[in-house]
């Protein structure tokens, strides 16, 4: 029995700088075990430094390399890792692992709000916490989680709703799977699994663009020929819902064989095709575009990247997003 801890940064490794007082990346991963001594009791802990950068600042190759790592180490072991990292796209990193990464005991992700320089931070208690988590077989089967303010959030649902609170981790319309007190672990039983195939690289480019109020006809053709994208996703509004002018770029995309998702920036609800007109839910639906459901569009994005980059065809694409989405929020707000 031990602990695996692969570490790509954040906040919960960053202190402030001397100089300008700003927040960055500076303790390594052995740095952060050896300031939690109680870590000692699940064994010896072994620490990858896999990267050490800023949330923000993680990208889809990043992500897909913690997979391949994770993959790797964990094909014969009897406990789950711990994967710490930046706040900003931990619940994105957290869910294409869950999509991913097929062991039975979970991958935890600790994160952190404050930094090891402010007053009570939080960071050591969360990768405490995820350590117990990854180390219990009460967890297994529950593929990824986010280990925060004493929840266990599942990846496939938490997103992060506050910029600076301990508490900025919630899983809109299904909450916490679980809690770690001081003497226990509760959590409740998994949900199926939602496993695809892992592809070797995220090769296909797929933007998100953010409708807006009066956003003009030619963007979105404007942004598929700037990045030679594969799929879109488009971040709407209500129920997933965009104004008509988005219309024309959307059947321009369909038309070349472009996948485009709707995503909704609404935190509870998904998407659910409702209203007709021009850029209405249904409308949309009618004109072939995919319903992320409740994924927000940064999930939805990543959902997408795989699917393209292991199907061979649009409607294989399609079909493969589609199932995925209904499958990942079973009983809830799906394709509708």
């Amino acid at each position: 029995m031990g602990a695996l801890i692969i570490a790509t940064g954040g906040t919960i490794a960053s202190l402030p700088d001397p100089e300008r007082g700003a927040v960055r990346p500076a303790v390594s991963g052995e740095e952060l075990v050896a300031g939690i001594p109680e870590l000692s009791r699940f064994g010896p802990v072994e620490v990858i430094e896999l990267e050490r950068v800023n949330g923000w600042n993680m990208t889809p190759a990043l992500m897909l390399d913690v997979v391949h790592e994770l993959r790797a180490r964990l094909a014969d072991a009897d406990t789950g890792a711990v994967v710490t990292h930046g706040t900003d796209t931990v619940e994105e990193t957290a869910f294409l692992c869950e999509l991913l990464v097929g062991v039975e005991m979970p991958v935890v992700f600790a994160a952190a709000m404050r930094s090891g320089g402010e007053v009570a931070a939080d960071g050591p208690r969360n990768l405490l916490n995820a350590v117990k988590v990854a180390a219990s077989r009460e967890s297994s089967g529950w593929g990824s989680l986010v280990a925060m303010n004493d929840e266990l959030h599942s990846a496939r649902w938490c997103r992060k709703l506050d910029s600076y609170r301990p508490s900025a981790f919630s899983s809109p319309d299904h909450g916490p799977v679980g809690a770690v007190t001081p003497d226990r672990l509760r959590i409740s039983p998994p949900p199926d699994r939602v496993l695809l195939d892992t592809p070797d690289a995220l090769r296909v480019e797929v933007p998100v663009v953010k409708t807006y109020t009066g956003m003009g006809e030619d963007l979105i053709e404007a942004v598929l020929d700037r990045t030679g994208a594969g799929g879109v996703v488009l971040e709407g509004s209500g129920a997933g819902n965009v104004p008509g002018s988005a219309l024309s770029g959307i059947r321009a995309a369909i038309r070349g064989g472009v996948p485009v998702a709707i995503a909704t920036g609404v935190p509870a609800g998904g998407v659910v095709p409702i209203y007709g007109g021009p850029g209405g839910g249904m409308t949309l639906r009618e004109e072939g575009v995919l319903s992320a459901g409740g994924l927000p569009a940064g999930k939805a994005r990543l959902l997408l990247m795989v699917c393209l980059s292991v199907t061979e065809s649009v409607d294989e694409t399609r079909r493969l997003f589609e199932s995925s989405v209904d499958a990942l929020a079973p009983g809830a707000f799906g394709n509708g």
